[in-house]
């Protein structure tokens, strides 16, 4: 099982990203996954029970706590992973599994797959949550990303632009759809992932202390401010 890693955040504008962009890439790695622009292209659908329970655990800073989604990148919908978030004092875990474009579009619909017995554990577990609690699509979260790496403290530094929401759930698998953007124009989410230590030097290059801490989610945000408007 995947174990449990700190995550941060903090809102910056678009001065402060552009810098954080080249301090970052002198002391980190580019992820390999990234294009050759240095980025990519982010797509998720979040669910969530008819009480909007994790929307509103999430604004009540509720711990423990976990969201399901689904995710692609750069608009590759052969490749579709179902992941479950979890939160517990401030530190972050991830579970997933692969699933076919006939299982999302079944999530997609507020359904879930048959279970059988021939999936991998994680996935009989994922797809049994689902269904228990009741789960539906919600909203579509999109974005970019600029990823770096370090191999100390298995640390993740990413930056988030152009975030935008939409509520037509029914087409988060088609290129184009009505949106909105969520943050103020300029505005982006720096994220540092570690597990056990975060090295000094990349805390005092990237000047961690000066930013502005969030303790918000996208998928929150996205959910607070959804309504429809723009093309994606």
């Amino acid at each position: 099982m995947n174990k449990y890693r700190h995550e941060y955040k903090y809102l910056i504008d678009s001065k402060e990203m552009a810098v954080l962009n080249i301090k970052a890439a002198g002391i980190l790695q580019r992820d390999s996954h990234a294009g050759r622009e240095g980025s990519y292209f982010i797509q998720s659908l979040y669910f969530d029970d008819m009480k909007n329970s994790c929307y509103r655990e999430n604004e009540a800073g509720t711990d423990p706590r976990s969201k399901f989604r689904i995710r692609y990148y750069n608009r590759n919908t052969e490749s579709l992973k179902l992941e479950k978030k979890s939160k517990i004092r401030g530190m972050t875990r991830k579970e997933s599994c692969s699933i076919t474009r006939e299982e999302c579009e079944l999530f997609m619909g507020g359904g879930v797959p048959e279970i059988s017995p021939e999936f991998p554990w994680e996935k009989q577990m994922l797809f049994g949550e689902m269904k228990v609690r009741g789960l539906m699509p919600k909203v579509i979260v999109a974005y970019d990303r600029i990823p770096f790496v370090a191999p100390a403290g298995n640390v993740r530094v990413t930056l988030d632009s152009n975030l935008v929401s939409s509520g037509e759930v029914e087409n988060f698998l088609l290129e184009k759809r009505m949106h909105r953007p969520v943050l103020p124009g300029g505005n982006s989410v720096l994220e540092v992932k570690f597990d056990e230590f975060l090295p000094s030097y990349i805390k005092e290059v990237l000047a961690l202390d000066s930013l502005a801490w969030t303790s918000f989610s996208k998928y929150y945000l996205c959910r607070k401010y959804n309504t429809n408007g723009g093309v994606l």
